[in-house]
């Protein structure tokens, strides 16, 4: 009778050589793709940063220091806060930020509230017709500004609105894509939970107001910052609805320095930076929710 051997085991790959270390998952990976990661960030960042860190060096440099120098100098030599004095001394700046501020907040609240609500009927309601009112928010991301820009400022003219401040918000109050946002972040809830607060009585807008709204605090984060980037850096919009100057935004007022000054550079870079930095305060503000997406909508046990 013949017996049968077991067959030997396989050899087993050689691990590859050369150290390795534990990245921010935990997984183990060799030193030089981690050194690759980092150095894709590293130029990523210089792309992105870079121009601004250029714009707030040529701002804080004074009128006797060579910024088109080669090499280039990020670092000046006698910082001063004269460029941010002459830009208020040269257009109302102050006027202009507090009217973009404005805008600003109106636009945040109303696509808050708006895109919330919206997209919360969308994802949570049962109606004839959801389906088709959600493909029409699709359809409106596709439509240009441009496209519809004229049929706007005809309904502002016919309202009554041209060249007021309301004008410039009501066109942008309620975006598509933040409705859309919140569509998706609803959609991550588990139904369980509003069954049990149905059953325990509570109408839709406690349902809403109680159980839905606190658990994408995320969203409405993300919502917020895009709202305010939108109002905040919007040119061609408050162009053409506004036209006395008491009443311009701030992207309005900084394109004199542009016009008129144009050959100081020092004066158009320290209005710039005046024009980013809320943009920055906001992000420091709402980026710990920015940031919660992805377990957006889950329950924690």
């Amino acid at each position: 009778m013949s017996v049968l051997r077991k067959a030997p085991p396989a050899p087993r790959p050689a691990a590859p050589r050369g150290p390795r270390v534990t990245d921010e998952h935990g997984r183990r990976v060799r030193v030089g793709e981690l050194a690759l990661r980092y150095l894709l960030l590293l130029g990523v960042l210089a792309l992105t940063v870079g121009p601004f860190l250029w714009q707030l060096s040529t701002s804080l440099k004074g009128p006797t220091e060579d910024i088109f120098s080669s090499p280039p100098t990020f670092l000046p030599k006698d910082p001063t806060l004269g460029n941010y004095t002459r830009v208020a001394d040269t257009i109302p700046v102050w006027d202009y930020a507090l009217n973009s501020l404005k805008v600003a907040v109106a636009n945040v609240v109303t696509n808050c509230a708006g895109a919330a609500l919206a997209g919360y009927a969308l994802a949570r309601l049962r109606y004839r017709g959801r389906r088709a009112a959600t493909l029409a928010f699709i359809l409106a991301m596709l439509v240009p500004v441009e496209g519809i820009i004229i049929a706007q400022f005809t309904t502002m003219r016919e309202l009554g609105l041209n060249n007021t401040l309301v004008g410039v918000v009501l066109p942008g109050s309620v975006s598509a894509l933040n409705v859309l946002l919140m569509r998706n972040a609803f959609l991550n809830l588990p139904y369980e939970i509003e069954e049990a607060a149905y059953i325990d009585g509570a109408n839709v807008w406690q349902r809403f107001l109680r159980i839905a709204v606190p658990s994408v605090k995320g969203t409405l984060a993300v919502v917020a910052i895009f709202a305010f980037m939108g109002a905040w850096d919007d040119f061609l919009w408050p162009l053409i609805v506004l036209s006395d100057p008491s009443r311009f935004t701030l992207t309005i007022g900084l394109n004199y320095l542009h016009g008129t000054f144009a050959n100081d550079e020092r004066l158009v870079a320290a209005g710039t930076i005046i024009a980013v930095a809320p943009l920055i305060a906001l992000f420091a503000c709402l980026q710990r929710y920015f940031f919660r997406g992805v377990g957006e909508g889950a329950v924690k046990g």
